[in-house]
């Protein structure tokens, strides 16, 4: 099969609108998204495929976070105050938990 044949297949999974409607994209959505996946790889969230715990993963967290400070840099002054709200708070709350987390695997290692 082709790759073009399998994005048209692909392309025919997707739900109708109204059925399984996904959220409007815009910049806070994104941030949300980012957020989330680097709270599974922190090992505060489910896999979204699986629903199953998800291994801690610091430096694909680190790249969530590096990714949200990056946009953070370059959007400043082009943001609504909920949408800079929400990537401040995000922000500031993964980079707290990140240091949590890796301060726990030290002391685990520490232990060992």
């Amino acid at each position: 099969m082709s790759d073009q044949e399998e994005g048209k297949n692909a392309a025919e999974e997707l739900p109708a609108a109204g059925e399984h409607a996904l959220p409007a994209l815009d910049i806070s959505t994104f941030i949300l998204s980012v957020v989330g996946s680097a709270l599974v790889h922190l090992g505060d969230a489910p896999d979204p495929e699986t629903g199953a715990a998800a291994p801690t993963n610091l430096l694909l967290a680190r790249q969530n976070i590096d990714l949200i400070a990056l946009l953070q840099e370059k959007t400043k002054g082009n943001l609504t105050g909920e949408e800079e709200r929400i990537m401040t708070h995000g922000l500031y709350d993964l980079r707290m938990r990140y240091v949590e987390v890796a301060k726990a695997q030290v002391e685990v290692a520490k232990a060992k």
